[in-house]
């Protein structure tokens, strides 16, 4: 844990400067957020970064739980709350004027390029979260080969992913990675 003089300030920071460039959901900002949890404020281990994301992808609800359980690991209940807050409130409001923005100018060409940037863009930074994460999980040769070849499979075939999740699982819960 970091030792800041008020962590629920610090989170409420973070993640509310954070959700304003989590294009494509709160899953985009994942680089971001394993960054300063981990290397910057030094709040959790990697090890306690893809536990949390795990968790947070298993749990029902939206992909933004993850920010939840980092707030939680650093303040409690109020961080959890804070955090979660500060992630969802300015994006909310920035949707909000955003999309009657677009709706007052919708006979102007600018929205629908401003659409078609962002596409790039999200898949840009989901495509970072995958990377990010599969550093901080893969500690042995074993679990990256697996890592790999779901990633091939996924891409390469039509196989249903929940097959690649079970095989994952099979392997993990074996003690082969």
């Amino acid at each position: 844990m970091n030792s800041d003089s008020n962590p629920i300030l610090t989170l409420g920071w973070t993640f509310g400067l954070m959700s304003l460039f989590a294009v494509g959901g709160a899953n985009a900002a994942i680089p971001e957020m394993h960054r300063v949890a981990v290397d910057v404020q030094h709040w959790m281990t990697d090890k306690q970064f893809a536990d949390v994301f795990a968790i947070s992808q298993m749990s029902p609800g939206p992909n933004v739980l993850i920010v939840t359980l980092i707030g939680y690991a650093v303040a409690g209940v109020a961080g959890a709350l804070v955090a979660t807050l500060a992630m969802c409130v300015p994006t909310a409001v920035l949707a909000y004027c955003v999309s009657r923005l677009l709706t007052r100018s919708s006979h102007s060409r600018w929205p629908a390029i401003i659409q078609a940037a962002l596409v790039p863009l999200s898949i840009g930074l989901m495509g970072a979260s995958g990377l990010i994460l599969a550093l901080t999980s893969d500690r042995s040769w074993i679990a990256a080969l697996v890592t790999a070849m779901s990633a091939v499979l996924a891409f390469a075939t039509r196989l249903n992913p929940l097959w690649l999740l079970l095989a994952g699982g099979c392997l993990g819960f074996a003690g082969v990675i």
